[in-house]
């Protein structure tokens, strides 16, 4: 399976200016405007899903602690439009000099009971903030998504002191992105056949 992924690094932005983001990411990544979506979803286009905590009816983080959402998940009939936008992030606690996150895509078929890791370019590797900065977030968007399938990302995140060393760290997952099994429509007979 051939999976690729872009992703955006936001290292210390300011809170109020992720929303502006997302929706910038969103419209450059997936081509996802708000008039556009209605004419895309009445001509059978990719229909993304768009998931917070309390939209999906799961718990909101605690301030300060880390957070690893499904932010988009785009389902189509054509698998290079199926993606999965995931958000981390994560804060400064004292005594750390730097952060970072790790994004591991696990995948379900249907009938395995248990998700399993998928390779992709760019995932399962560290990703570092800047030294010094207090708010580290990270958007990472998969796509070419197979169907029938259910996916979600394993979120690590670490701590480290000025000298490198671990302070703290932890494994967060983001609610599941499913990919229903799509039934393309099938092609007109061509004329005089």
């Amino acid at each position: 399976m051939r999976i690729g992924s872009t992703c955006q690094s936001l290292a210390g932005l300011r809170l109020f200016a992720l929303p502006a983001i997302l929706a910038l990411c969103a419209s450059a990544c997936c081509g996802a405007v708000a008039s556009a979506e209605t004419a895309a979803a009445a001509a059978g286009a990719p229909q993304p899903v768009l998931g917070s905590a309390a939209a999906i009816g799961q718990t909101v983080p605690i301030p300060g602690s880390p957070s690893a959402t499904l932010e988009q998940c785009v389902t189509s009939s054509a698998q290079p439009e199926r993606s999965a936008t995931f958000l981390t992030e994560m804060t400064a606690t004292p005594g750390t000099g730097r952060m970072s996150i790790r994004i591991e895509l696990q995948e379900r078929l249907p009938g395995e009971a248990m998700f399993r890791n998928v390779a992709a370019p760019g995932l399962g590797v560290w990703r570092a903030s800047a030294p010094g900065v207090k708010v580290y977030r990270y958007i990472k968007q998969v796509t070419n998504l197979s169907a029938p399938a259910v996916y979600r990302a394993a979120v690590r995140f670490r701590w480290l002191n000025t000298k490198g060393k671990l302070i703290r760290g932890i494994e967060r997952r983001t609610p599941v992105c499913v990919q229903p099994v799509t039934v393309s429509s099938p092609t007109p007979p061509a004329a005089g056949v």
